[in-house]
Order: C-alpha cells, then sequence, then structure tokens
C-alpha cells in the first residue's frame, strides 16, 4: 500500500484511503489515556473538597472547550455546522454531564481509588449494550468475564466489613454504575454521530456543550450558592488546573481521537490501567484503605476486563476508510 504523502494511501487495486496514524501516536494517545486519566481521579478528589461538584466539573470542561476551541479557529478551522452542535450536545451530556459530572459527584461520598474500580466496568456495559445491538449470543469468555464483572462490582458494594473495609457508600456506587453506562452509550453513540471533519473541533465543541450542561444542572442544585473563596484551598485550584489540561484537553482528547482510528474494545482497555494507578495514587497521597476486598474486587473488575476484550477476537483498525479521491486537503482532518 503506497503513501502518497498528503494524508493518504492507495492500495494495490488503486483505490485512494485515509492512512492509517503512526504506530507512535497511537501509543502517546493510549498512554494519555491510560495513565493521565488514572491519575484525574485523585486530582477531582481534591477538587470537590473546595468546589461543588457539577459547577467545578463543568468549569474544567467548559474551559477546556473555549481554549481549544479558540485555537483552533485562529488556525483557521472552519466554524462547524448547527447539527454538529446538536451531536456535541448529545455526546458532552452522556460523556460529561451523565458520566464525569456523576463521578465527580460521587466523589464526595466514594474514595478516589474506588470509583476508580466501578466506572472501570465500562467495558461490562460496552458488551452488554453491543451484544444486544447484535442480537448475538454472546461466546464463553464473554459470558464469563460478565459475570467475573459483576460479582466484583457486587462483592465491592456489598454490605458488611468483609476483608477489612467497610462498604462502600450505596448511593454514590449507583451514581457511578450510571455513570459508567451513560459514558458507554456516549461512546458507542459519538462514532455514529454527525461531526465536523476535524476531530480537535469535535472535541471543543462536546466540552464546551458539556460543560454548560454541568454548570446548568450545578446552578439548578443550587450549587452557586455553595463557592466560598475564603474556603478555597490551593490544592483544590492545583487540582482543578490539572483537570483543565491534563484530564481534558489531553486526556478527553486523546480518548475521543482514539474512538475514531481504532475500536471501542481496544479503547475501553484503558480500564486495566485507570483502577491500578487511582487505587495506587489515592493510597499513596489520601490515605485511602487498601484492603483484601478491594484487591479481590480490582482482580475481579480487571480480570473480567481482559476476558471480555479477549473475546471479541481479532480487532480490526477502524481508520483506514475508503474515499474517492478527495476535493480538497481538508478530507484528511480528521486523521490529524
Amino acid at each position: 500500500m503506497a503513501d502518497t504523502g498528503s494524508g493518504f494511501t492507495r492500495s494495490p487495486s488503486g483505490v485512494l484511503m485515509l492512512a492509517p496514524p503512526s504506530r507512535g501516536k497511537i501509543v502517546l494517545g493510549f498512554a494519555a489515556v491510560y495513565i493521565l486519566w488514572g491519575s484525574t481521579y485523585l486530582a477531582i478528589r481534591f477538587a470537590v473538597e473546595s468546589f461543588p461538584p457539577f459547577v467545578m466539573a463543568g468549569t474544567r470542561h467548559l474551559t477546556a472547550g473555549i481554549l481549544l476551541f479558540a485555537w483552533l479557529r485562529a488556525n483557521g478551522v472552519e466554524l462547524p455546522e448547527r447539527r454538529h452542535w446538536k451531536s456535541a450536545a448529545i455526546i458532552g451530556g452522556l460523556l460529561l454531564l451523565g458520566g464525569n459530572g456523576l463521578v465527580s459527584w460521587a466523589e464526595q461520598r466514594v474514595p478516589s481509588g474506588l470509583a476508580a474500580l466501578i466506572i472501570a466496568s465500562v467495558p461490562i456495559w460496552m458488551a452488554v449494550l453491543q451484544g444486544v445491538e447484535r442480537r448475538r449470543r454472546p461466546p464463553a469468555a464473554l459470558a464469563v468475564g460478565l459475570l467475573l464483572g459483576l460479582g466484583g462490582l457486587v462483592l465491592l458494594v456489598a454490605p458488611g466489613r468483609f476483608g477489612g473495609g467497610e462498604h462502600v457508600d450505596g448511593l454514590g456506587a449507583a451514581a457511578l454504575l450510571f455513570a459508567a453506562l451513560s459514558w458507554t452509550v456516549g461512546s458507542l453513540y459519538s462514532r455514529k454521530a454527525a461531526l465536523p471533519r476535524s476531530t480537535s473541533l469535535a472535541v471543543a465543541m462536546e466540552m464546551i456543550a458539556g460543560g454548560l450542561l454541568l454548570w446548568v444542572v450545578g446552578l439548578l442544585l443550587g450549587e452557586g450558592g455553595q463557592i466560598h473563596a475564603d474556603r478555597i484551598s490551593l490544592r483544590a485550584v492545583l487540582s482543578l488546573g490539572y483537570l483543565v489540561i491534563f484530564g481534558s484537553l489531553i486526556g478527553f482528547s486523546a480518548y475521543v481521537w482514539l474512538l475514531k482510528v481504532t475500536t471501542p474494545a481496544r479503547v475501553t482497555t484503558y480500564a486495566y490501567v485507570n483502577p491500578v494507578v487511582a487505587v495506587l495514587l489515592g493510597w499513596a497521597f489520601a490515605g485511602e484503605a487498601l484492603t483484601l476486598r478491594i484487591g479481590i474486587a480490582a482482580a475481579a473488575i480487571v480480570g473480567a476486563v481482559f476476558l471480555i476484550i479477549r473475546s471479541g477476537g481479532e480487532m480490526r483498525a477502524s481508520s483506514a476508510k475508503a474515499v474517492t479521491p478527495p476535493e480538497s486537503p481538508r478530507l484528511a482532518e480528521r486523521v490529524s
């Protein structure tokens, strides 16, 4: 397959195809999602010590979205269409309001490491929803993975003091499970939604729309009156800044980009690493407990994720799509 030098490749039969991104870019994208997102759970915990959760999350994503949108416009990216804003609002609502907003709220009640473990159920939701959509009987490995993951989640939130740890707050756990489901639905919808050709522009729009929705919900819940300047700690401010730069601008952008250039199952492998990073950081910097219950639940959930993704068989990169000869170089923006 020949490289044309313009972001496209030409197959032996002469069909022009969008060139897949380099291995180096994909590795960096996964590193951002694996490591940076694992650290954001601790940053969220520190940020909600001084800021109400939905307003905090809204500020985080709205700031990042406006900065990215302004930079793109300054560099000549075309304005999006109205239909693009509709899709961005739906995705922003599912990923950022339903997903990140509920995580931020739940971390007032649940330790950051445990929040990451429950959110690790995203691949489980992904497998269930894709199985329902395709109306196929799940293979044995997938069925075992689903049962193992469910067992890990039940163990994590079950009442009692088994393994030296107290049970997880029920309302917080329920919010996290719904957040994982909302994130899964948003991730699947984003692959089919009408969005701008520029992935970076789509990310900026989703963060702006999601940030506004988070602010609206926060204000409706009375969070505007919960902000007191004299009670805001330096740690919370630095954590919010970290979330804007590393969680939203870098991490979320990498996640959305990876959804465009590879499969959802492959992207959700971040669930292997995020819980481990979050649990260790919570233990090291926030004094969160490491108990036998957490260890067994973590092994079950991560093992379930492994089985679920492995059962998907050979994963194909979805970035190389046959297209007609380009009328404009802007056709290559989706993979730039």
